[in-house]
């Protein structure tokens, strides 16, 4: 196992929640995925079973390795419960700031003094979600890519107060979960958000000025840039509403109008058109 990491509690059921919890049970932890909404957590594991059929299908996983994955996951719908004994405490909860803050108070009044806080945020502050932490040396971020079992980049963010053991543990933890680490340091946005924002929020203004359809704006992206996928179906994956929350912080926190979000999507949040999740954004789904 990776250094002093054998059990990993995941919290959150949702989208990224549920595919850090996969990788994780596939890397050989024992893993807790924690929600409050059972619904949510059957749905959950509803989608992690079919993923990994998947990949047996395609041949990437044996029937075995499956096995094994389904017996080292274990949902569970009290906190409490879920974080006893973790090494490492994963949080994929909304980007808000003070839910964040006041989950890793709670988290880390029942955890051990040693284990390991991470963050799946995408655009906010580190320094400022650990700050009310009696230790918050030992919160990194861990910003894992939709869909989590396929994309190889993690972010390991690390502030000023990151101790060098959490840094050095997040590493192993995302190796072991074989994806590629990078050291980013706290800034808003990160290095992945901060440019792939930039490049969504510029071609939902191109949708607005009817420069060319979403598919057609996808396909230039794809075919002459080499992205497997184009920012405005990545929008609809992601959600337009995590697109917005996002580009509303880094508008707040760095300025300028490349991060102030577009007039087409605060209208498609407000009608409920979220992506993929709802089953109409810039695509119908």
């Amino acid at each position: 196992m990776s250094a002093g990491v054998s059990r990993v509690t995941v919290i959150g059921a949702g989208t990224m929640g549920h595919g850090i919890a996969q990788v994780a049970a596939q890397a050989g932890f024992a893993t807790r995925l924690f929600d409050l909404d059972a619904k949510a957590l059957e749905a959950a594991l509803e989608r992690i079973r079919a993923s990994l059929d998947k990949g047996v299908e395609r041949g990437k996983l044996t029937d075995q390795e499956r096995a094994r994955a389904l017996l080292n996951l274990h949902p569970e719908a009290d906190l409490s419960r879920a974080v006893e004994g973790s090494d490492l405490v994963i949080e994929a909860v909304r980007e808000d700031l003070k839910i964040k803050q006041d989950l890793f108070l709670e988290v880390e009044r029942q955890v051990r003094a040693e284990t390991l806080l991470a963050t799946n945020t995408s655009s906010l502050p580190i320094t400022q979600i650990a700050a009310p932490l009696a230790r918050p040396e030992r919160l990194v971020g861990m910003h894992f890519f939709n869909p989590v079992p396929l994309m190889e980049l993690i972010e390991v963010v690390i502030s000023e107060r990151t101790a060098p053991w959490a840094r050095d543990l997040a590493f192993e933890v995302g190796r072991r979960m074989r994806k590629q680490p990078i050291l980013v340091h706290d800034s808003p946005g990160f290095a992945s958000s901060r440019l792939g924002v930039v490049l969504g929020l510029e071609a939902m203004r191109m949708v607005e000025q009817q420069v060319a359809s979403a598919e057609d704006i996808d396909k230039a992206m794809e075919l002459g840039y080499r992205h497997p996928m184009g920012p405005l179906k990545l929008t609809d994956l992601i959600g337009l509403d995590v697109r917005l929350a996002i580009a509303e912080t880094l508008h707040r926190e760095l300025g300028g109008e490349i991060y102030r979000p577009p007039e087409i999507l605060r209208r498609k949040v407000a009608a409920g058109e979220l992506g993929k999740k709802s089953g109409q954004g810039f695509y119908t789904w």
